[in-house]
């Protein structure tokens, strides 16, 4: 499920559970081991996260599997999606960039935006489409406002509106925009920028930035986690889910 290799002091963690690299525990358990790994090994100064499935970053939360679980291993995904990737993301100790191509979608922008800097290609396209489809995107009600405003942000969580690769660069949700052959040159490149700083200052100054611009989302994050258990457990939710899985299966079929 996850493509892990290092090269030039920079681990590059890329996501690897075709079709769409739809997240479930066992994505979820092998993305928060590969951050773990890059955490402990000394030899490592950045961190690359993308995908190995074309076209596809991650099209988040994987529906039939989420709809059919218990409320208990529901909250313990949602939790890892949310609190436990915040915490490694945080104890990284080491700058990490996310490499964004195709598709990215509720669960897949969470774990954009937990990286430091985000990278796009030209196919690359965002949404929150979670209200569609019977969840709530929580964690964004968070933090996204802080980077493109109360009423953008609230247009963009509340109608599921998809924004292309240029669109997010001029909202401030991208660092910047690449054709699509050159994404992992460029977040190599810069990568290796990051890399060549003093581990012990890069280790100090990300964590004393991200202290400094926390303004109280980690405490928000667990407000997220509830937002979200309680949405999944509404009948509303299962209604909406069921008929979106039904739909992309109809879909399915007539191709």
């Amino acid at each position: 499920m996850i493509r892990y290799t290092v090269r030039d002091s920079v681990a590059e963690i890329l996501l690897d559970h075709p079709p769409v690299n739809a997240i479930d525990h066992g994505l979820a358990d092998a993305l928060l081991a590969a951050l773990e790994r890059a955490r402990g090994d000394e030899g490592v100064r950045a961190v690359i996260f993308g995908s190995a499935v074309p076209g596809r970053f991650s099209a988040g939360l994987d529906l039939p599997v989420f709809l059919d679980l218990a409320p208990e291993s529901k909250h313990a995904l949602i939790e890892k999606l949310y609190t436990r990737l915040t915490e490694a993301q945080f104890a990284l100790g080491k700058p990490s960039i996310a490499a964004v191509t195709g598709t990215t979608r509720g669960g897949g922008m969470t774990l954009a935006i937990s990286c430091d800097m985000i990278l796009a290609d030209e196919s690359a396209n965002f949404a929150y489409p979670e209200i569609d489809i019977g969840l709530l995107p929580g964690i964004h009600y968070t933090h996204l406002h802080r980077i493109v405003g109360r009423y953008r942000a609230f247009e963009l969580l509340f109608t599921g509106l998809a924004i292309d690769a240029q669109e997010a660069q001029r909202l401030g949700l991208v660092n910047r925009v690449c054709r699509a052959d050159e994404l992992m040159d460029e977040a190599r490149r810069v990568a290796q920028i990051l890399a060549g700083k003093s581990p012990a200052l890069m280790r100090l100054g990300r964590a004393a930035f991200l202290r400094g611009i926390d303004s109280g989302y980690r405490t928000g994050v667990a407000g997220a986690v509830e937002t979200l258990d309680a949405a999944a457990a509404s009948a509303d939710s299962r209604a909406a889910m069921s008929g979106f899985i039904e739909k992309q299966k109809a879909r399915r079929r007539k191709s």
